[in-house]
């Protein structure tokens, strides 16, 4: 955890605030803090700063603070990502809030198993969970927004289309297109598989709606690989 993300309902006056739960489980676990040092703090979907332990105890802590800094600027892409299985969910959901990304979109696909949108870790309150600790990760307190497509080709042909209007489309995919781009300025919005890619028919279907196949190389990636791959290679 390099940031103490906290919620703006722990903050009082602007310049104090109160924690417990988890991050303060951490704060006595890995910082090892005491009463009088620093810790870097920022409010959810606000500011970041300092922040001074006036206070600690196994139930809570009292910090004073400052919240003077901008978060880091969000990447203008969008990211269409077939629903992997749980565990490897949970790594995409923190490696995406992480580099900054600020919509995702988890689609279904061919070769998504059914039972992948029966988990417990679709739930609001676990995908939140996620991206939390990818935003405390990379010090960051824009949560990302998450949105669940059951359906793969209403989504495609009714609600893909807004959704590109002025983007750049690119659909990852290990067979024919060009090499990822790199360093690109423009808004994308970006498609990866689940495990084993997408079928022929849906790669048609992104083609259609304005989407250019890209790939990594002859190497075959893990979908939470890819994504951290591909995303940070698309923007430095």
């Amino acid at each position: 955890m390099n940031l103490l993300l906290i919620e703006e309902k722990n903050v009082f006056n602007g310049c104090h605030a109160v924690i417990t739960g988890r991050q303060l489980k951490h704060v006595h676990e890995v910082h090892r803090a005491n009463t009088g040092d620093a810790i870097r703090i920022g409010v959810m979907n606000g500011l970041m700063g300092s922040g001074r332990i006036t206070s600690l105890s196994g139930q809570e802590m009292s910090v004073d603070i400052v919240l003077d800094m901008q978060p880091p600027p969000a990447l203008p892409l969008t990211v269409l990502l077939a629903l992997p299985r749980p565990k490897m969910l949970k790594r995409s959901l923190q490696h995406l809030a992480a580099l900054g990304v600020k919509k995702i979109i988890l689609m279904n696909s061919y070769r998504v198993e059914k039972s992948f949108w029966q988990s417990p870790w679709l739930s609001p309150e676990k995908i939140r969970e996620q991206l939390v600790l990818g935003l405390e990760q990379a010090r960051d307190t824009l949560l990302p927004e998450v949105v669940l497509e059951k359906r793969f080709k209403p989504f495609v042909e009714d609600r893909l289309p807004i959704l590109m209007e002025g983007k750049r489309g690119l659909v990852a995919h290990p067979v024919g297109g060009q090499a990822c781009p790199h360093q690109v300025t423009e808004s994308a919005v970006l498609a990866i598989g689940p495990e084993g890619g997408f079928i022929e028919y849906e790669v048609d279907k992104l083609e259609q709606a304005g989407f250019e196949r890209i790939h990594l190389g002859p190497r075959i990636l893990r979908v939470e690989t890819a994504v951290t791959a591909i995303v940070s290679k698309l923007y430095d």
